[in-house]
């Protein structure tokens, strides 16, 4: 039992060490620790030190799991759906529809189908060839920190990067594959909110002139005391479902991506 345990502990500390993966500086000392967990664990081949007791690597495997949440919302396309489905529904005019529940399980499943490809990279270059002995600890975890850079990077804009490169004074990089996820990784996050508030931005146009349209009827007609929100929503209803408008957001949604 306490090998299945170890290799979910190893996984969970390989998923946290993926942000320093790409990093040159910090590439050998993930390595280093990568091997030292193992060691401590117990290697499959027995040759290691003695393991740690079965309460302990259940300790351990809680702790770790603890920063799965912010990998998921950092490093992956999650945050821009989210933030998107969560302007839309304010658009509508809608407060506790969908509900948050719907509206988060909608984000992760649409993002495991956009880093599905990631997912089968990490998959088939880290995870299998590890389970099968071909790989080491360190490399392993170098070529999931690899899968996760070069989506990350595809979504960042170089002004981002540009910016916070210069607030932490680090060179020049030589290519997109230098840049290390010590810089990455915010300046990933800010594009994705960029971009997020700008569909946003798009989706409540449409919206807010069946609004302005609305207040602007029922003003006319001296109709002050009836709120505009309850005439329009029915129409801003009408008009998404018109369109197929969930069709569209999550086809464009899924397509931003690529």
């Amino acid at each position: 039992m306490r090998k299945p345990l170890k290799h979910a502990a190893f996984l969970a500390l390989g998923l946290a060490l993926v942000t320093f993966a790409a990093e040159p500086a910090l590439a050998a000392t993930a390595g280093s620790v990568g091997g030292a967990l193992e060691r401590a664990l117990g290697a499959a081949d027995g040759q290691g030190q003695a393991p740690l007791t079965l309460s302990l690597q259940l300790l351990l495997i809680m702790a770790l799991l603890t920063v799965l949440p912010a990998l998921v919302l950092m490093m992956t396309s999650f945050t821009r759906i989210i933030i998107v489905l969560s302007i839309l529904r304010q658009a509508l005019g809608l407060q506790q529809s969908p509900p948050n529940q719907v509206l988060i399980g909608l984000s992760l499943f649409l993002s495991l189908f956009v880093m599905a490809p990631t997912l089968t990279t990490v998959n088939e270059q880290a995870l299998q060839p590890y389970s099968a002995g071909t790989l080491s600890a360190d490399q392993a975890i170098a070529n999931a920190g690899d899968a996760f850079h070069a989506f990350m990077i595809r979504q960042t804009r170089t002004a981002d990067i540009t910016m916070f490169a210069d607030i932490a004074n680090s060179p020049k990089f030589e290519s997109p594959q230098d840049i290390p996820f010590s810089i990455l990784l915010p300046s990933f996050v800010t594009s994705e909110l960029k971009t997020a508030f700008q569909i946003g931005f798009m989706l409540f146009l449409p919206f807010l002139v069946i609004d302005l349209v609305v207040s602007s009827v029922l003003m006319s007609l001296g109709m002050m005391m009836l709120s505009p929100t309850i005439v329009s929503l029915p129409f801003k209803l009408l008009l998404f479902v018109l369109i197929d408008g969930w069709s569209l957001l999550m086809g464009s949604l899924a397509m931003s991506f690529a």
